[in-house]
């Protein structure tokens, strides 16, 4: 049974498709667009159409531009001989905002996940395998995230990648600051272990 007319339900429907996003929260959003004035409203439609229309892919490193090459692969600053390898754009961000990364990026949109029927026809991999094959890379890292769809994406890469003579490393993951050892799990632990460093 429909409780609002058919055009609110569509947007509340419209909302609930975004990640994070449930049923009661959906419902508040749809909610608050209709208390917006019109300029605002309109606004809202406007900057939805336009990243949309602005948004392509970098034609080197796959990440989101306005432009055919991003920022990063435009400056003559980063290292093009080191390539960190992400599964999102979201994930560049986060490791720019360590400002400790001076290479450049491979944005794979995914992670292998057979369950959900993502394939390597389905990522950035041919795109990836191309950059190093011209030459000039020396290691490609591997920030994939440390779950089972991540370390399986990351593992199928390396493999991939070993013919090139390219060092291939793996983020190291370990003991979160601020917690207690007590408290990690086994492989957290091990982890942690395998990527010490000397003090």
């Amino acid at each position: 049974m429909e409780y609002f007319p058919p055009a609110l339900e569509t947007l509340i429907e419209h909302f609930a498709k975004l990640p994070g996003i449930g049923g009661k929260t959906a419902q508040r959003l749809a909610f608050h667009v209709l208390t917006l004035p019109d300029a605002d409203a309109d606004a809202f439609a406007d900057a939805i159409r336009g990243a949309r229309q602005a948004t392509a892919l970098c034609s080197v490193c796959r990440n989101l531009t306005d432009g055919d090459l991003c920022a990063i692969c435009r400056s003559d600053r980063r290292d093009p001989s080191v390539i960190c390898v992400v599964a999102d754009p979201r994930d560049v961000a986060a490791m720019e905002r360590t400002r400790e990364f001076s290479g450049r990026y491979h944005v794979l949109h995914g992670v292998l996940s057979p369950l959900r029927g993502v394939g390597p026809d389905d990522l950035e991999i041919k795109s990836l395998l191309e950059r190093v094959a011209q030459g000039g890379v020396t290691e490609v890292i591997m920030a994939t995230n440390p779950d089972t769809e991540g370390e399986a994406t990351a593992l199928y890469l390396s493999r991939l990648l070993r013919p090139f003579d390219v060092k291939i490393t793996r983020l190291a993951y370990g003991i979160p600051v601020g917690s207690h050892l007590e408290f990690a799990d086994d492989a957290t632990l091990l982890r942690a272990l395998e990527g010490r460093q000397e003090m």
